[in-house]
């Protein structure tokens, strides 16, 4: 018989709602069952009778095995796997490096933060070097370590390029891109581009065609030029509000096109670096809780400290947790971890719990194409979850039935 856990008393966070005392019950790789907590059934009297109360409002009592491992987290949260579909590297390493050895790294260090699930996202770069790159990821996604590949770069707009290195960018021609889509075998999940460059909108249309996402990011459109993309077959903002022209009353740019669109789920960096609260709350309000989903954005430093890390082939200098580039000053990237995100957006963005799991969970998940797998706790899924105290800090990470992170509770 599989390996079974079962854990009690804790509020578990279903798609149908927050269950207090929950139960949740994992099978070797999958999750068995998650309901309330059943109540002890009562004594029957001799006709087979209740005595006083009906059974259980919640149906039979969950299966238990004779040697299951049971855990009390009375006091403790238990939410779905975060699920990151745009994140750069972390740990020191990068996925841009090209190489298993430090993808592996970065999956192990977001892992540890609660992120079970991830894409892994490229940088701007030479074709011939993405396309390696790629070669090298594909096997992981294969392997079940990854879950896709997300192209950031090269066909974005000089004027909005971030940390993407000037000298190598190329506008959008459909035939580059396939180029790309084709080296990765596959597993290509998500290209961010500029719709308004030469070939911008055939690209979008090529990627819709290939059922590719197509992310609107490191643009100048305007507000007419961003909905033409989105008409295209765009359904992502990537990063929204960073590296695009902010919202004016007269010109109102790429922000309002994508955040009131119902086609388009916009991707936030809650760091406190990229985005303030209240903007992030800007964005809940809009777009729903359905449409938004948090990201990384993270580079080689996150989890690991302030320093200087190569991205792409530029140097950036992290400082007190701020990544700049250390020609320029631009920001690139972060050094944030979903569980932080998490905490950030429950205890100074006053977002309700449940709304905050959609975007780290199920919406990411369900656009990466992955989401009959992970993305909720539900009954037949990877036993894929986090466990969070009091304060919403990781007490626990469980990936496929096996501990990442070992709560220690009790």
């Amino acid at each position: 018989m599989a390996t079974q856990h079962v854990f009690t008393g804790a509020r578990v966070v279903l798609p149908s709602g927050i269950v207090e005392n929950g139960r949740l019950v994992v099978e070797g790789t999958v999750i068995a069952d998650a309901a309330a907590e059943a109540p002890a059934r009562p004594a029957l009297l001799p006709d087979g009778t209740p005595a006083g109360a009906a059974g259980p409002a919640d149906g039979p009592a969950l299966r238990t095995a004779a040697d299951a491992t049971t855990l009390d987290l009375t006091g403790y949260w238990i939410v779905p796997g975060f699920v990151d579909m745009h994140v750069h590297g972390g740990g020191g390493a990068s996925f841009s490096a090209g190489t298993a050895e430090e993808a592996l790294a970065v999956a192990a260090t977001h892992r540890r933060h609660g992120t079970t699930t991830m894409a892994a996202s490229t940088v701007t770069n030479r074709l011939d070097d993405l396309a390696r790159q790629a070669a090298v990821l594909s096997e992981l996604v294969e392997q079940g370590e990854l879950a896709g590949i997300h192209f950031e770069g090269p066909f974005i707009a000089p004027c909005r390029r971030g940390a993407h290195d000037p000298g190598l960018l190329r506008d959008p021609e459909p035939g580059d891109v396939k180029r790309l889509i084709d080296a990765a075998r596959g597993t290509a999940r998500m290209m961010t581009l500029a719709p308004e460059l030469p070939g911008g909108l055939d690209s979008v249309r090529l990627l819709a065609d290939l059922d590719v996402i197509a992310a609107v990011g490191h643009t100048d459109a305007g507000y007419e030029a961003t909905a033409e993309a989105v008409d295209a077959g765009a359904t992502v903002a990537t990063h929204l509000f960073n590296a695009m022209p902010g919202l004016h009353h007269r010109t109102p740019g790429p922000v309002a096109a994508l955040l009131e669109d119902e086609r388009v789920t916009v991707e936030l960096i809650n760091d406190g670096v990229h985005l303030h609260p209240a903007v992030v709350g800007l964005a809940f309000s809009r777009a729903g809780a359905g449409r938004v989903a948090f990201i990384t954005d993270a580079m080689a430093a996150a989890g690991k400290g302030d320093g200087r890390y190569p991205l792409g082939g530029l140097e950036v200098e992290v400082r007190d947790g701020v990544a700049r580039l250390v020609e320029g000053g631009a920001i690139a990237g972060s050094t944030l971890t979903l569980d932080t995100a998490f905490r950030r957006a429950v205890t100074l963005g006053g977002l309700p719990v449940g709304h905050v799991v959609r975007a780290l969970s199920e919406n990411p998940a369900r656009l990466l194409g992955v989401a009959d797998r992970v993305g909720s706790l539900e009954a037949g899924k990877d036993a894929d979850l986090v466990i969070l105290d009091a304060e919403f800090a990781v007490a626990g990470v469980m990936r496929r039935g096996e501990w990442v992170v070992e709560p220690e509770v009790g």
